[in-house]
């Protein structure tokens, strides 16, 4: 599956919907709100699930099983990734206007480093029986990673990448609006906002390594593996603006994950063994993320119940919170303006 013309096509299509998406109804920064945020939800879903009827249609009932499979699995686990998101975001004391301009573009990179990976991880598991254990055993470990990490010690003040960007850029005291550069003075400088958008950048990078061997595990045709890829990041934005103020209900949700991960880690690591029907592999991760997110909710509405308010956010030592005074990320230089 997936002949030239199908990829041509399908970018092409794909590149039209983004300059739809920043040139029209995004144009002018501002906030989203929870009902734009439901109805971009709704559109990304339907129009996968759509793309997906018409794999069912044109080419079979395994490659839509395949590309449906795989899909569940990256929508889910990026919603892990939705944390850092909240927490750099909080860090950077980015406004609401300013936050779609930023996914938007670190999505844009993140499609671009999708596919170079996936063409990267498709060649070596064509050419060597090998890869197949390494992927495996990097789902199995990651799983495990996932299921016993501390969440409180993400913090993005700590990353050697924002650092290192510190050091190598001039950067402006305070936002320049919705700019990543500006002139001032004869110079030109980076916003703090372009540190927002490679600390994004950087977090897609690690949850990619992460993921995109698990969709390897499901099955091996590139296009399946890309275009679902696509589809899962494509709705990532208005998910985050969707779910970024109630994603602390969902704690056991990464235990799910976890789960999910470590499955088809050992899947792939068995296939010489044991073949999974892929409605198999369907059934058992759509059952692990709805009893993940169902027993989540469940936690929190019992945490409600029990003092008779609404459950809040835990108190997680975030970057803003814990940082040294003075050490403002939009002056990291500690300049009066």
């Amino acid at each position: 599956m997936g002949s030239p013309l199908a990829w041509v096509v399908f970018n092409l299509a794909i590149l039209a919907l983004l300059a739809l998406d920043l040139g029209v109804f995004h144009r002018r920064a501002h906030a989203v709100s929870i009902r734009e945020a439901a109805g971009w939800s709704t559109f990304w879903v339907a129009l996968s699930l759509l793309f997906n009827l018409g794999i069912y249609l044109l080419v079979g009932r395994d490659e839509a099983l395949e590309f449906l499979t795989g899909y569940l699995i990256e929508k889910s686990l990026a919603v892990d990734n939705l944390f850092v998101f909240v927490l750099i975001f909080s860090y950077f004391g980015v406004p609401a206007a300013y936050q779609h301009r930023v996914l938007f573009w670190g999505i844009l990179g993140a499609l671009v480093m999708r596919a170079a990976f996936i063409l990267a991880g498709s060649y070596m598991l064509q050419h060597y029986d090998w890869v197949f254990y390494v992927f495996g055993a990097l789902l199995v470990i990651t799983g495990i990673r996932m299921a016993v990490r501390d969440e409180d010690a993400v913090d993005p003040s700590q990353s050697r990448v924002l650092r290192l960007a510190r050091k190598v850029l001039p950067v402006t005291v305070g936002f320049r609006g919705t700019h990543f550069f500006v002139l001032e003075g004869g110079r030109r400088m980076a916003t703090p906002l372009l540190l927002v958008l490679i600390l994004i950048e950087f977090s897609d990078l690690i949850f990619a390594i992460d993921s995109i061997p698990a969709i390897f595990a499901i099955t091996l045709d590139p296009f399946i593996v890309y275009t679902s890829n696509v589809f899962a990041i494509l709705g990532l934005r208005s998910m985050y603006f969707l779910l970024a103020g109630i994603i602390h209900r969902f704690v056991y949700l990464r235990y799910a994950l976890a789960f999910v991960l470590v499955f088809v880690g050992v899947k792939m690591m068995l296939e010489d063994v044991y073949h999974v029907p892929i409605l198999a592999s369907l059934g058992v991760i759509a059952v692990s993320l709805t009893a993940g997110v169902l027993i989540s909710l469940r936690a929190s509405d019992d945490d409600a119940d029990e003092d008779g308010t609404p459950p809040a956010a835990p108190e997680k030592p975030t970057a803003r919170a814990t940082r040294p005074a003075g050490d403002d990320p939009s002056n990291p230089d500690g300049k009066e303006g």
